[in-house]
């Protein structure tokens, strides 16, 4: 069996694929579920969080593997299976455990070196050890990672890297301010109260903010976080619990926003969020059209290649640029410009008036366009619309985080004035040109040190089995040996029977040390496997016996686990 991994990220996928392929709770369970009882895989594991979604897997078939583990991904995430390939990534054995430990570390963050994932990482073996879908290679590795990711934050400076995506995402919406004064004394709207949104809710306390509603599905849970809050020694904060039908009152009076629940569909409207930014600035608030009114103003013909007698097919042209001017005809040899130039001018089309002064114009530019064409062999460059400045936005009134995934917030706020809204497709393009600590090298070292010592402890525990089959076969052989003696000398005594039983163990044992010793290092090294085949060949070991080792250490290992620590 082989450890294979299936999954999409933020580094492979775009956000709108991300957010349509997100897993809820119980979707998670179901691709657990049929992931172990599919052929290819006996144990299953999956890591979602807002940026990735990973389908971990034992699995004793590659292709068959990978075309399972994708298949069950589309299935359950909604996304057909032929537009979810193109960005889906697969790592196999050690390379899939190096993108475990790279993950655990925040290499492979959005915001490289944020802790939250170790949490995320360990609810996702609980999950798995909670359906019984993770056997002794996904505990193994799962529990491996929590230590490794632990390592680099202990051990270097990975921290320093980076910040939580909280963190990172309230230093976007301060803009470049620090953010205790940006979040001085202001009041803030919390929606949901699971980890990402306690962490939140955390950070814009030690902030400075000076009150925080919390709304949560479960009251009870917002109770809770807000009893938290308000006993904290290392913050002076209003905390309290609100029921989620009073949101678009709170949006009234909040400054700032973070929702990050898991609802299937958005939480806040652009209207909810534009009458309550309108209520903080006494008018309403506008939105920006530009790019709406850019898609609704009706283009120019841009088909004139599809009138009757014209010689050109002008379908390409781009809005913004007159049809028959150089836009059109940039590129075509001076005789098929006569030939356009002559339709144009015959005016059998209706045509709108353009800027140069109707058709007539536009007949005119084009026969002066061939003109010069002959002459200089070639066409003017193309004249590209004047740009339009824009208008200048108001400062915000009202500040949104939005962490869920799917989103949570409507992305039309983007365009709302006196808003200003970050979410996850905005932290990923702002987190791309973030700079990286000198740490990450030393972390990646760490990463390179623990995948080889990993991958040699499996490969020295899949020889295990096969040695303990062949000390349990040696050992049947004394017996039997001891046996036959006894039958054959019936007086032989007792202190004499035990020092020759002793002695024919002690030689067994003598014989087998240095080989089982030395089989287990060369199996521990890279291609190592095939000792185990050639030690069960030349002892001629029985396939079931030590299939029935692997079993017995299984059980042990499960019935220990179920006990805890």
């Amino acid at each position: 069996m082989s450890l294979l991994v299936v999954g999409l990220s933020h580094r492979s996928a775009p956000v709108s694929v991300l957010e349509r392929a997100s897993l809820h709770a119980d979707a998670q369970t179901k691709l657990l579920q049929d992931t172990v009882a599919a052929e290819p895989a006996a144990e299953g594991a999956v890591l979602a969080t807002c940026n990735r979604i990973e389908l971990y897997a034992d699995v004793d078939k590659f292709h068959a593997g990978v075309a399972e583990l994708s298949t069950l991904l589309a299935q359950h995430s909604g996304v057909g299976l032929e537009e979810l390939t193109p960005y889906l990534y697969v790592h196999y054995e050690d390379r899939a455990v190096h993108h475990l430990f790279s993950v655990a570390c925040g290499l492979d963050s959005m915001v490289v070196g944020e802790g939250q994932i170790l949490g995320q990482i360990k609810d996702s073996l609980a999950r798995a050890q909670e359906l019984h879908t993770a056997g002794r290679l996904l505990n193994d590795l799962f529990q491996q990672a929590l230590r490794v990711g632990k390592r680099a934050h202990s051990e270097t400076g990975i921290d320093r890297a980076g910040q939580s995506l909280v963190t990172f995402g309230m230093e976007q919406l301060a803009l470049g301010a620090p953010v205790e004064i940006w979040a001085r004394d202001k009041r803030a709207l919390v929606i949901g109260a699971g980890s990402m949104s306690s962490l939140a809710a955390a950070t814009l306390a030690r902030a400075g903010v000076a009150e925080i509603a919390i709304a949560n599905r479960t009251p009870e849970r917002a109770e809770r976080l807000a009893a938290i809050l308000g006993e904290g020694d290392d913050t002076d904060v209003l905390a309290r619990a609100v029921p989620m039908d009073s949101v678009p009152f709170e949006l009234t009076r909040a400054d700032v926003v973070v929702s990050c629940t898991g609802a299937t569909g958005l939480v806040l409207t652009a209207d909810a969020i534009a009458a309550g930014a309108g209520s903080r600035t006494g008018r309403p608030v506008v939105v920006d059209l530009d790019e709406e009114a850019a898609a609704e103003t009706p283009p120019g013909p841009t088909s004139a290649g599809a009138d009757e007698g014209c010689p050109l097919d002008l379908s390409a042209v781009r809005p913004g640029f007159s049809v028959m001017g150089e836009a059109a005809v940039a590129g075509m040899d001076a005789a098929t410009l006569e030939q356009h130039a002559a339709w144009a001018a015959s005016g059998t089309v209706d045509r709108r008036e353009s800027a140069r002064g109707g058709p007539g114009a536009d007949a005119e530019l084009i026969g002066a366009l061939a003109a010069t064409a002959s002459t200089v062999g070639r066409i003017p460059e193309r004249r590209r619309p004047e740009p339009v400045a824009e208008p200048p936005r108001p400062e915000p009134v009202l500040f949104l985080l939005d962490l869920a995934m799917p989103r949570d917030i409507d992305a039309a706020a983007h365009r709302l004035a006196g808003v200003r809204l970050v979410d996850i497709e905005s932290l990923a393009e702002a987190s791309a040109d973030a700079p990286m600590a000198a740490d990450v090298d030393q972390v990646r070292r760490i990463v390179s040190d623990e995948v080889a010592a990993f991958g040699a402890a499996q490969r020295a525990a899949h020889i295990t089995p096969t040695v303990v089959a062949l000390r349990t076969m040696a050992a049947d052989v004394v017996a039997g040996e001891i046996a036959r003696l006894e039958g054959r000398l019936p007086g032989l005594d007792d202190k004499h029977r035990a020092e020759i039983t002793q002695t024919v163990r002690r030689v067994v044992d003598k014989l087998l040390h240095a080989p089982t010793v030395r089989v287990k290092q060369l199996a521990a090294e890279p291609g190592g496997a095939g000792y185990a085949d050639a030690l069960r060949t030349l002892f001629d070991l029985d396939p079931e016996t030590v299939a029935s080792v692997s079993r017995a250490e299984e059980s042990t290992e499960k019935n220990a686990e179920n006990r805890g620590p």
